[in-house]
């Protein structure tokens, strides 16, 4: 208390010459261990949430299976995945990766609003008091600088902004271990202090590290503070969520570039990623000229449109769901089977994985491994047609890919050549 009432008596240009590593410099009467501590709770579940998913969605890749998937080819032993990813239900990518993006979002507040409360501490001198103090500070710098560039690169992504230097998928590979030995450390360190300061407030006789020492007159109290993080968090739920629904919820998901606006009538007139301009599609590429190869121990087989026409047609109703968060509801795709072709391949039980390549002729993904199970799937199509019409040259006329449950990269439009076998 005397050191509080001797601050408060320094003049105003004493405060101002005060730097970072003097608790003084910092007067909001905010910060505090408990207001830490509920953010940091809410983090711990949300960020938790994030990297699970985040591992759903390395597996939902099968990069187990072929280079051209993994876009980490040098992981070693990081490269682990949970299990081989299946086909159903047919909406369990739309599910994860859709939580996966849309936590990430809703988090932003509550992040900035935790680094916010604990800036102080980055200040703090002398660096490392101990070595126990010396991990504390070594897992904050790797949590604080892996948060900051996991959510900068994820948000970037969203966005269709590629700002970063090299492949988003490597980038946010590598930077999600940094983040979670950093998260992991900081949670063990952290965590019970964190419970008691919950339950019953600063143990007394014990500083409350965060509490400013001089504090200016309070404009907005602790809960008021998280009442507005909370705001901001739910502000960016409504404007962004609406990506994975259509109707009136998609157009007000003002924030992302698969919301906000209605796609239109017709058919085909669901969302898009890649356009057959951006990946130099020509017409004359998918014209009269077209054929499907197909490569199997029975040989190499071409098909025309017409003749895949003439063949026994399946239907499948199917989303899509991308990488970015965005999904499409379930739309009514014809074409051939996956299984048929590969029993026309050579394959007429139990066939294995396949090998396809794309026309298009620039960008990621241009070639996908499918699985097996995927494979032997009947809902998974060479789609000809969706919702009672041809594929448009935007939906990948005049075949594509359609699985359930898959990623939307690995439903390759445009699809030249089927190679079944060991991948």
């Amino acid at each position: 208390m005397p050191e509080r009432r001797r601050l408060r008596s320094l003049p105003d240009s004493l405060r101002a010459a005060r730097t970072p590593a003097d608790p003084a410099f910092w007067r909001s009467p905010v910060r505090g261990a408990r207001f830490t501590a509920v953010l940091g709770v809410i983090l711990l579940a949300g960020l938790t949430l994030l990297f699970v998913t985040g591992l759903l969605s390395y597996a939902a890749y099968n990069p187990d299976l072929n280079r051209v998937n993994d876009k980490t080819p040098d992981k070693g032993l990081l490269g682990f995945y949970l299990f081989s990813w299946p086909t159903g239900p047919h909406w369990l990518y739309r599910l994860t990766q859709g939580l996966h993006v849309t936590v990430g979002i809703v988090l932003v507040p509550v992040l900035l609003a935790k680094l916010w409360s604990v800036v102080p501490r980055l200040f703090a001198l002398p660096p490392a008091r101990s070595a126990g103090h010396a991990l504390e500070r070594l897992s904050l710098l790797l949590l604080v600088g892996g948060a900051l560039f996991q959510f900068v690169t994820g948000l970037l992504n969203i966005q269709l902004d590629y700002l970063f230097p090299g492949s988003f998928y490597t980038l946010h590979f590598y930077g999600a271990w940094v983040f979670l030995a950093g998260f992991i450390t900081h949670v063990a360190l952290k965590t019970p202090r964190a419970v008691r300061v919950l339950r019953a407030g600063v143990p007394r006789g014990e500083a409350d590290t965060l509490a400013a020492p001089d504090p200016l007159p309070a404009t907005l109290s602790r809960r008021g503070a998280l009442a507005l993080v909370g705001a901001a968090s739910l502000l960016l739920l409504v404007t962004s969520a609406g990506r994975s629904f259509d109707g009136p919820l998609r157009r007000i998901a003002l924030l992302t570039p698969r919301g906000g606006t209605d796609p239109g009538p017709g058919p085909n007139a669901f969302q898009i990623n890649k356009t057959a301009a951006a990946v130099r599609i020509r017409p004359a590429d998918t014209g009269e000229r077209w054929r499907l190869t197909v490569r199997g121990p029975a040989g190499e087989f071409r098909f025309s449109r017409a003749e895949l026409l003439a063949m026994d047609l399946h239907s499948a109703a199917l989303p899509i769901a991308c990488v970015e968060g965005w999904s499409t509801s379930d739309q009514q795709w014809r074409g051939v089977r996956l299984l048929d072709l590969a029993a026309l391949a050579g394959y007429p039980d139990r066939p294995p994985g396949v090998f396809v390549e794309s026309l298009q002729r620039g960008g990621s993904f241009r070639k996908a491994a499918l699985r097996d199970n995927q494979v032997r799937d009947g809902r998974s199509l060479l789609a000809l047609e969706v919702n009672g019409a041809p594929l448009s040259a935007d939906h990948g006329y005049p075949a594509r890919i359609i699985v359930p449950a898959a990623p939307g990269v690995l439903n390759t439009k445009w699809v030249e050549t089927l190679t079944f076998g060991e991948l």
